[in-house]
């Protein structure tokens, strides 16, 4: 399958990666931006009693009535609650108990005048000069959740928010969908590793590193395999011996050179080749394969065509394998804030800047351009057959979320 469109392209993988079922259960930190691989519902209600919002003095509303800046009220004190303790005898009419924030409300008592309300006290109790109403400030048992409440769906981004809500319940660990596998390497006997002497004619490894990073950024767990060279032998070999992998990216050796080892690997493998070439730029030559359960996509060489179809194709693919969100690449307009003066006879996606509501184009768009990725949060999707934009033309962005 030779030259396909974009959508198809991710269509294709999306069917052949599917969803993973399979899920394990971990301490609650590690669920952070994991998937939640079950419904999960309060099993007591939260507050789990009526307690007080701050440090005060509790007692029957009742108890108050009258009292006012002229009409001093006596109301004789108990005793006293911190939070973590209790009170287990009813409060009468006209008696308080002094509590502190978070302890529970005594039977009897169904309101607080904050400490520093009280207008004077002695060894016995406390003068107030305000009346209160039923059940001012007062937390009720459930007010925040209430038995039963879906506290996180399955197939939900677990959040900060939802560990400190489920650790509120009590709850140790959860069940999330396992992170997909992923191995990553690069190709190219022109390529070498940080911390080597950069001889003439070779170049370091930043598409490794690139992929790798944005990998990681997106919450992806790569495994890194280093760089390979041009001999498909070792890259068929150093794949087969992964076999625990759903995915591997390879960069390099796609296109239609000598040294575009890529055609040679995946029939090594016994893999079948799903496409070759999108009809798109840059990152065109893009390479799909699938042997048993791994998914092979091979990426260019070039930096920023790599970035590129990485974001638009792989990402995708790898955020729906884990449950984490569709496919679909969110989509809006935006105006063209300086020309972009080059026509398109194909499909192009030209690195930019969006605002908000203007868009900004990087001057510098050849695929093996790197430094412009920096800024970078959209790509403008240009249609085939499209003359020079100028500035102040309505565009279709694709957002980098």
């Amino acid at each position: 399958m030779e030259n396909i469109e974009l959508e198809k392209a991710v269509n294709i993988l999306l069917k052949e990666a599917g969803n993973d079922r399979e899920y394990e259960s971990v301490p609650l930190l590690e669920g952070l931006n994991r998937v939640c691989a079950e419904q999960i519902k309060a099993p007591f209600p939260q507050p789990p009693f009526s307690r007080s919002p701050l440090d005060g003095y509790a007692f029957a509303a009742i108890s108050s009535t009258g009292a006012s800046l002229k009409n001093e009220k006596y109301l004789y004190v108990d005793g006293e609650i911190c939070a973590g303790s209790i009170w287990d005898k009813p409060v009468e009419k006209g008696h308080a108990v002094r509590l502190m924030t978070g302890a529970p409300i005594p039977k009897g008592c169904d309101c607080v005048l904050r400490q520093e309300d009280v207008k004077k006290e002695d060894e016995r109790g406390i003068f107030i000069t305000q009346q209160l109403k039923p059940y001012q400030n007062y937390c009720f048992c459930g007010e925040d959740i209430e038995k039963d409440t879906v506290l996180i769906k399955e197939k939900e981004l677990v959040t900060a928010a939802h560990i400190g809500v489920l650790a509120s319940m009590g709850i140790k660990k959860i069940n999330v969908y396992r992170r997909a596998r992923i191995g990553l390497l690069s190709t190219g006997d022109e390529i070498v590793d940080l911390g080597e002497k950069l001889l003439l004619g070779k170049i370091y490894n930043s598409n490794l590193y690139l992929i790798a990073a944005r990998l990681t950024e997106l919450g992806f767990v790569p495994r890194l395999l280093g760089i390979l060279g041009d001999d498909p032998e070792v890259v068929a070999e150093t794949i087969k011996k992964q076999a625990d992998l759903d995915f591997i990216l390879t960069t390099g050796g796609v296109s239609v050179g000598k040294k575009d080892i890529m055609h040679e690997v995946w029939p090594k493998l016994g893999a079948q080749r799903l496409f070759w070439r999108l009809k798109m730029k840059p990152g065109s030559p893009l390479l799909a394969y699938k042997k048993d359960n791994l998914l092979g996509i091979a990426l260019s060489g070039n930096p920023f065509a790599a970035l590129a179809t990485f974001e638009l194709v792989v990402r995708p693919v790898l955020l729906n394998f884990e449950h984490r969100q569709a496919g679909d690449l969110k989509r809006v307009k935006a105006i063209l804030a300086e020309p972009f003066a080059k026509k398109s006879p194909g499909r192009r996606f030209v690195r930019a800047n969006y605002d908000g509501e203007r868009v900004h184009v990087s001057s510098k768009n050849a695929s093996g351009m790197l430094f412009s990725a920096i800024g970078c949060n959209a790509f403008i999707d240009i249609a085939a057959g499209s003359d020079a934009l100028p500035a102040g033309s309505l565009v279709d962005l694709v957002l980098l979320r």
